[in-house]
């Protein structure tokens, strides 16, 4: 079974992990969202990028999630005394990787191969690359104006209401190799648990990956964020709302009509099955929340089973 995975920040790092418990390098593909980038003290930060690489790692902070776990901040300290606004906080070493990718990209690299260079060296053995090359920039149309999604996420802390949301650059942008080729090649797709607004819809708003997957050739999955009409972690729930579409799995489930053959939905929401399967796809119920690491490799390896008897002739 080869499977390629699409995922944003810390919810689809944590399923990751438990693929890559299971699977071998050669049987995972990774595709992460790079909507959420932006450049903060002169440097190419990618958010989304950094979670999975950290939590694959073995270095994410388990409390948070994100960044590194003992991570020290003195240098965004003397930023501050510098005179900088320093309201992105970013920690000594998450720092050192982001001037080691921005100084990578100034010489012509590629994020892709920034990207793999920066796993290679944390020991990460899976596969992982950049939804694309291009730049891609999600904008969050709020009353308070347009704003840049790290501005809404951090800085107002997901506040402003929000009514609409636009994806820069995608127009033009293409596909990263390795994400076009794993279309192709895997036998399975899985979309993790991560926002379906902010970190998949920017994925799939890059020409031809929709249409890539409706005609991909194995078993799509997607596992719901949102859990008991609350979003395990981020805005998600706020946005569905905000935007008049349904805060719950079925909401969630709505995104990906079409586009999905098995839906994953919380023991919790098991009462939402037959709402799953009115939208054309297969309703599957068991335990999302992933606390531990077994948490994450249970789910995972639920998802190759069923993902293994959908696929079966």
């Amino acid at each position: 079974m080869s499977v390629l995975a699409l995922a944003g920040g810390v919810g689809g790092a944590k399923l990751c992990l438990g693929l890559a418990r299971i699977l071998d390098p050669d049987d995972l593909q990774i595709i992460v969202n790079t909507g959420d980038d932006e450049e903060f003290y002169g440097l190419h930060v990618s958010p989304d990028l950094d979670t999975v690489m950290y939590t694959l790692a073995g270095l994410a902070n388990p409390y948070t999630g994100w960044g590194i776990t003992g991570e020290t901040f003195a240098t965004l300290e003397h930023l501050s005394k510098l005179g900088e606004d320093t309201w992105f906080g970013l920690g000594d070493r998450d720092m050192a990787t982001h001037i080691v990718r921005t100084n990578m990209l100034r010489q012509g690299k590629t994020l892709s191969e920034v990207t793999t260079q920066l796993f290679r060296s944390l020991g990460v053995s899976h596969p992982v690359a950049p939804m694309t090359n291009d730049r891609v920039r999600t904008k969050v149309v709020t009353d308070m104006g347009v704003l840049a999604f790290q501005t809404y996420f951090v800085k107002h802390s997901c506040e402003p209401v929000v009514s609409e949301l636009m994806y820069e650059g995608s127009d033009n942008a293409s596909m990263a190799r390795a994400f076009s080729e794993a279309l192709q090649e895997r036998s399975v797709l899985v979309y993790c648990p991560s926002n379906p607004l902010l970190s998949m819809a920017p994925i799939l708003s890059v020409p031809g990956v929709e249409t890539a997957i409706k005609s991909f050739g194995g078993v799509t999955i997607a596992v719901s964020p949102i859990v008991g009409g609350k979003a395990l972690r981020g805005p998600a729930a706020k946005l569905l709302g905000e935007l008049g579409e349904d805060v719950s799995c079925v909401g969630v489930a709505k995104r990906y009509s079409g586009i999905c053959d098995v839906f994953v939905l919380d023991n919790i929401d098991r009462h939402h099955a037959d709402d799953i399967r009115s939208l054309g796809m297969v309703p599957v119920v068991v335990d999302t929340i992933m606390n531990t690491e077994q948490d994450k490799i249970e789910l995972a390896r639920v998802i190759l089973e069923v993902a293994g008897v959908a696929h079966a002739p």
